[in-house]
């Protein structure tokens, strides 16, 4: 860690010192909060001046609370539940949130019961027969109503023809719960964040049907989420904060040594608390599918990406709204680039990017061409959101009803 007069030293010392210097970093034990805890752990804040204090929580509706509330500072966090919060979606009322970073990309997995294993239900074709020939409901579980993973879920169920607010159930289940839940017969599948998935395939439990990057090669996952009340009263904090985890995200990738060791560390009671063989492997995009079948893959989770995967990109954020009037969330299509433009921080990242040596002079917009064969570049929101043949785009949406 360089701490010269012309590095971190200088932040701390000058006009541009951190407001704030003990901060509580809310995360939730998944592989991908790998660069909060490495850089609350591996000295890679106390250069900035900051102290993080690391805050477990046990649901992403706890860890939703206590950002709003200011109990934590600042957390690792689902995209969409940034997002539903600033819109006032899903029972609360609407609070300016901001994303000052992405934090991952790829590595969440949808996973199936051993039980439709043995039924031959092990692909898309089989899946989809099952859903509309059976007498009964499947039932499949996610980890927030506006997360990515029912967002992931949903997007490769309707990918499918399955209608996932129709054809199946859908039911919120905290990450480390998804294994339990699973072994119980409670749930017949699963969309979650490692290391849960692999636990499953690890046990014996069920098999990993589908990766979300097979759904979208290097979508957006978690961010770096707080308040906009935050970022407006600790400005240098929040730059503080990113040029720190964009210092423990690059040394993630560094070298696969650094990454065999992050995964150890998380492995850790007080982090993931899960075997290390469940963590390690699909940490470095080695998986196994339960089914016989193993891959190096090519778009597995990754941290950094050279700044690629860290900057908050407009469209990221307006693609989770497009899925929100998709699925009924939102009754009317939202003013959505404004919306990307308040919560996504550009400014505050580019600054703390340049100060760490990380080009984010790129565009704010970024195109993908998801498993349908759709084009997301952000250029027509609205007409994106109406364009799908599945959807809820009524005020009678069952997910609606649930608010």
């Amino acid at each position: 860690m360089i701490e010269t007069a012309s590095g971190p030293l200088a932040w701390v010392n000058g006009s541009d010192a951190p407001e704030k210097t003990d901060i509580n970093l809310g995360f939730m034990a998944l592989s991908d909060c790998a660069s909060v805890v490495v850089a609350a752990t591996q000295g890679f804040a106390q250069p900035y001046g900051l102290t993080l204090n690391l805050k477990r929580q046990s649901s992403w509706a706890n860890l939703r609370d206590k950002l709003v509330s200011g109990e934590l500072d600042a957390a690792h966090s689902l995209y969409g539940l940034i997002y539903a919060v600033h819109l006032g979606i899903g029972g609360v009322a609407p609070t300016d949130m901001s994303v000052l970073m992405g934090l991952n990309q790829n590595g969440q997995s949808i996973n199936l019961s051993h039980g439709l294993q043995a039924l031959g239900v092990t692909g898309p074709e089989a899946l989809d027969r099952h859903v509309h020939q059976s007498r009964s409901k499947l039932t499949f579980a996610q980890t927030f109503p506006t997360g990515t993973h029912a967002m992931w879920l949903f997007y490769w169920l309707a990918s499918q023809g399955i209608h996932p607010l129709q054809d199946v159930e859908s039911v919120v289940v905290p990450p480390p719960q998804m294994v339990a839940h699973l072994q119980a017969g409670r749930i017949d599948g699963f969309c979650v964040g490692e290391p849960w998935a692999a636990s499953a395939v690890k046990q014996n439990l069920g098999f990993t049907l589908a990766t979300t990057q097979t759904l979208w090669p290097d979508h957006p996952e978690k961010v770096l989420g707080c308040t906009r009340a935050f970022v407006d009263q600790y400005p240098n904090t929040a730059r503080a904060l990113v040029m720190a985890i964009l210092q423990a995200s690059r040394f993630i990738e560094d070298s696969t040594e650094n990454g065999r060791s992050t995964a150890q560390l998380l492995s850790a009671p007080q982090y993931l608390d899960a075997p290390l063989d469940c963590i390690e492997p699909r940490l470095l995009g080695d998986y196994a599918d339960g089914l016989g079948n193993r891959w190096q893959d090519p778009h597995a989770l990754r941290f950094h990406g050279g700044g690629a995967v860290n900057f908050p990109y407009l469209s990221d954020g307006m693609w989770f709204m497009t899925q929100f009037r998709r699925w009924g969330l939102l009754r009317d299509d939202p003013d959505y680039l404004a919306v990307a433009r308040q919560v996504q921080q550009l400014e505050v990242y580019r600054e703390a990017a340049s100060a760490v040596g990380i080009d984010a002079s790129g565009s704010p917009m970024r195109s993908s061409q998801l498993i349908d064969g759709k084009i997301w570049d952000g250029s027509d929101p609205a007409g994106y959101a109406r364009s799908f043949k599945l959807h809820a785009m009524s005020d009678s949406s069952p997910l609606l009803a649930r608010r």
